[in-house]
Formats: C-alpha cells, sequence, structure tokens
C-alpha cells in the first residue's frame, strides 16, 4: 500500500502516480504534511503553517 515518505500516511496509487516521479511507488508528500510542500519537481519546507479545511 502506497503512503507518504515524509509522514507514513495512506495515499492511493493514483496519487503516487500522478504526484511522484517516475519509477517511486510512495509519494514524497502528501496533502496531509503540514511541514513539506511540492513545488514543482522539488520538495521543501512549508513556509508557513498548513490547515486542511477537511
Amino acid at each position: 500500500m502506497p503512503e507518504c515518505q515524509n509522514c507514513g500516511s495512506f495515499v492511493s496509487r493514483d496519487y503516487v502516480r500522478v504526484f511522484a516521479p517516475e519509477g517511486f511507488e510512495d509519494a514524497r508528500v502528501c496533502p496531509h504534511c503540514e511541514d513539506m510542500i511540492r513545488e514543482g519537481a522539488a520538495v521543501r519546507d512549508a513556509r508557513s503553517r498548513r490547515v486542511s479545511s477537511l
């Protein structure tokens, strides 16, 4: 089962297919990660805390 490499949360295979680089089986960061953010092909520290709308 795919998971986020940063926080360990479950992510779908479709999420990995769309957002992970070619050849990765897990996502580097996911929408649940408050401390990291995807920026193009790179992953960086979030500048501010993100709050989930869920």
